[in-house]
């Protein structure tokens, strides 16, 4: 079942990962390994007798063992219509997920090494009768199951149990020989958007993630039934995760995965490596090792492939220890975030680097040691969830001679294209881009998640300073205090919006007579995660250096019901308009906005940037008029730069304003709940001071243009330095926008529609994202894109002197010209891709 690494990251058909594995009888190839299957799961949750002596797990041990008998002691206090105590059974889904969850974790503890618990038959039996009962008064009718939350029947309550199945299969043999088949067959009959009780690649529901989590349990219940057949088809299906995703070629209508540039899709079109595809990598590595030894063991090129997830998905996306928010969908709002998503991401890299070879596990348990050392919160190895994972973490940072390294290079800068995203990093800060598009949703709310989220695709930013403990600056504080029409870099209209629950009642739209239910297509296409109408959405990187442009755009949403495709009851929003452009240099990120208005007449409000800090905090703003008379505090000015610092954190960015545009500044202490982003999070207060710079356009005004630079980490010298450079801004309108850096010798330029834009050197036939950078040499470098994903070919000129290639992409053809050199990229089908050429 060999797939090699080339062909899987060369975009390999699902179909011929399926092959792969199908050219063998499937029984005869994992009728063997059904013990090992489940002895490797029971040492992968419960640990083994060598990790239970190891003075790292007894935290962990302790944990399994006090939540065993919290349980316990609930069932023993547990009311009618209740297995465990406080949760009532037979209307509510949560209540019954938490059953299967409790049942399974006190099984968990009976089969730990050392335990208190281990091999308890009355305990075990106690959970077997529990599962007996849950099975026959809340389970097993199907005609009354199936109520709430798909996710919980067809993959949540399904884990538990398929788990606990294994954990007890003596018990269960010897004590209900007939309940795992029962519950197996149950469980088919809740995998209602499957076929026929088994997976269904064809279904939207049946992708990334999901589909992992589905065939890591399908696994497991054939090996309990001792089915080869199950086993060998769930393994085959989970395969097919592993194949890049080809926009061109889509397999089963497919977009939810990894792409070529890193970029990670779930639910259709929504960015959420931070989320989805940390459980797609987690549920991945333990498949892993529950099939390690076995006749379909996953093979060395396949563990390939997931390295390059670690290094080209998640790495760059992560900034001393914190996982940045721009891919966290609807988990921006949840209070775990930041470092604790990273704990999950070690612990699988952990376990990577236990079937890596050679640099590649090298390179892998450097990155443990870097990440553990480089984090502004501590590890909690008791949060993994394998004791064995533990261990080998203790152990990677105990060897001396692993060398803490990280996989993403400090000066880097990373277009995720595939997902609108651009994350830009240099060793004092990170600078991280949230865009959006007709290919990708604006942001994604769901369940009573993220109730704000409106404007989070729009350009919104985070810049994350080294050294300071990001959960001070973002994470769910952020959006709880910060106002969401005022989130860093976005253009909103003054208006107040109200959230799902707000407007219906419900935490969703309800119309069944028109295909609105809970998780409907329409569901999810006009409430949940909304695309925009915009196909400019893109950009270019050349070496360390990155260019970014969008065309603001309303929601698909909004276009529909203005074409009258959508009820009266319905309500959609207008967005403002706004084209801009983001070029990212050393030590600053210039930013030009044109045609920023609004079409309807009202004012409108373009933040620059927001930030938090405590209460207690010294918060300083100083800064210049453009008249060179000093500035401090707040208010409205035209202003030439501004500094906030934090002079209690040590942290600072600067904000020089390139255009003569009146900015206001303002700092004012905010208290939320943070259930004002999400309802299930606890009814804490927060309270912060919030501090906000932007520009205020009124009711009626004409459509503008601004220009300004963000400096990191800036001095009031290094500010009032940029009066005289290095930054020029060539052109800002909304066909072209274009920058100059005359320290670094590079021209960045978007150009928005199509036909012929000049910008200083060069000439570009529209739509296109161009750099070029000219060394003292006269060696110049181009890095050249479609970010519209629709053109065949992109034309640029360069004038002046002709020039020769050195080196170029094949897709890139260089020829003299009048004037110039000219350069043609074909473009067609690389979506988003930067193609580069060196020139002299």
């Amino acid at each position: 079942m060999q797939v090699s690494r080339r062909a899987v990251l060369s975009t390999v058909p699902a179909a011929a990962l399926l092959a792969a594995v199908g050219a063998r009888p499937a029984t005869a190839a994992v009728s063997a390994d059904f013990a090992t299957l489940m002895d490797n799961m029971v040492a992968m949750f419960a640990g083994t007798a060598e990790s239970s002596a190891h003075p790292d797990v007894a935290a962990k041990l302790a944990t399994i063992d006090s939540t065993a008998r919290t349980w316990l002691t609930a069932m023993d206090q547990a009311g009618p219509g209740e297995l465990f105590a406080g949760w009532p059974l037979g209307t509510s889904d949560t209540n019954l997920k938490r059953t299967s969850q409790s049942l399974y974790e006190i099984a968990l503890a009976t089969r730990v090494p050392g335990s208190a618990l281990h091999g308890d038959a009355v305990v075990q039996r106690r959970v077997v009768d529990g599962l007996a009962r849950m099975h026959g008064n809340y389970y097993g009718d199907q005609a009354k199951g199936y109520y709430g939350n798909w996710f919980n029947w067809e993959i949540g309550i399904s884990t538990d149990v398929s788990r606990t199945l294994v954990l007890l299969a003596a018990e269960l043999g010897a004590y209900r020989p007939d309940l795992a088949a029962t519950y197996v067959a149950s469980m088919d009959a809740y995998l209602r958007n499957g076929s026929n009780g088994d997976v269904d690649l064809n279904s939207r529901f049946h992708t990334g993630a999901n589909l992992a989590d589905i065939t890591a349990n399908r696994i497991l219940q054939g090996a309990v039934l001792g089915d080869g057949a199950r086993v060998a088809k769930a393994v085959a299906d989970q395969l097919t995760v592993f194949a890049t995703v080809d926009p061109y070629n889509l397999q089963h209508g497919v977009t939810d995965g990894y792409y070529a540039d890193g970029s990670f899709i779930q639910h259709s079109s929504v960015a959420y490596t931070g989320s989805y595809g940390k459980a797609l990598l987690t549920r991945v590595v333990q498949t892993i090792k529950t099939l390690d030894g076995t006749s379909v063991a996953h093979g060395d090129d396949l563990m390939g492939v997931v390295q390059g997830w670690v290094a080209n998905g998640f790495a760059p996306l992560i900034f001393e220890g914190y996982l940045m928010e721009i891919v966290k969908g609807r988990a921006v709002s949840r209070t775990g975030t930041g470092y604790a998503d990273v704990a999950q991401v070690i612990e699988a890299v952990v376990d990577l680097s236990g079937y890596a070879r050679g640099t590649d596990a090298t390179a892998l348990r450097g990155y443990v040691k870097y990440l553990r050392q480089s984090s502004r919160a501590s590890i909690n190895p008791t949060t993994f969830v394998s004791p064995v994972s533990i261990v080998r973490y203790a152990d990677v940072l105990a060897d001396a001679s692993t060398v803490a390294k990280d996989l993403s290079a400090a000066e880097r800068s990373v277009a995720f294209n595939a997902m609108d995203k651009h994350v830009h990093r240099r060793p004092g800060y990170a600078f991280a881009l949230a865009r959006s598009s007709s290919r990708i949703s604006k942001y994604e709310y769901m369940n009573g998640e993220n109730l704000m989220p409106w404007f989070q695709g729009d350009g919104a930013h985070y810049l994350y300073l080294s050294g300071q403990d990001q959960t001070l600056a973002y994470g769910v504080d952020h959006y709880t205090t910060v106002s969401p029409y005022r989130l860093a870099g976005v253009t909103a209209p003054v208006e107040s919006r109200r959230t799902i629950p707000q407007l219906y009642g419900t935490m969703w739209y309800e119309n069944p007579a028109l295909g609105f239910t809970s998780s409907s297509e329409s569901q999810n296409r006009y409430v949940y995660f909304p695309r925009g109408t915009n196909a400019f959405s893109g950009g270019a990187v050349l070496g360390a250096y990155g260019v970014a442009g969008l065309v603001q755009s309303d929601d698909f949403a909004y276009a529909a019901k203005q074409a009258g495709d959508l009820p009266d009851d319905f309500v959609a929003y207008r967005n403002a308009g706004a084209t801009k452009s983001w070029f990212m240099f050393d030590n600053e990120v210039v930013v030009l906005a044109a045609g920023v208005g609004d079409g309807a007449g009202r004012a409108v409000t373009t933040t620059v940037d927001s930030r938090i800090a405590a209460v207690s905090d010294e918060v300083v703003l100083g800064g210049a008029r453009r008249d060179g008379a000093a500035w401090a505090g707040t208010g409205t000015a035209r202003l030439a730069w501004l500094r906030y610092a934090n002079a209690t954190l040590g942290t600072s960015v600067g904000y020089v304003f390139l255009d003569h545009q009146r900015a206001t500044v303002s700092l004012d202490e905010v208290t939320a709940s943070r259930r004002v982003v999400r309802l299930s999070n606890p009814d804490v207060q927060v309270s912060k001071r919030v501090f906000s710079v932007g520009y205020e356009q009124p009711a009626g005004a004409a459509p503008t243009a601004m220009a300004y630079a963000i400096v990191p980490n800036a001095s009031g010298q290094q500010l009032r330095a940029y009066a005289g450079g290095p930054v020029d801004v060539l052109v800002n309108t909304t066909r072209v926008q274009a920058v100059k850096h005359r320290g670094l010798g590079l021209t960045g330029a978007n150009a928005f529609a199509a036909g012929l834009h000049h910008a200083g050197q060069l000439a570009i036939e529209g739509p296109a994202s161009v750099i070029v950078r000219t060394t003292s040499g006269g060696v110049t470098s181009v890095a050249v894109s479609d970010p519209t994903m629709q053109r065949d070919t992109v034309v640029l000129t360069v004038r002046g002197r002709t020039m020769r290639v050195m080196s170029a992409d094949p897709a890139v053809r260089v020829r003299p010209c009048a004037g110039g050199t000219r350069i043609e990229v074909a473009t067609r089908h690389a979506y988003g891709r930067t193609f580069t050429a060196t020139l002299h």
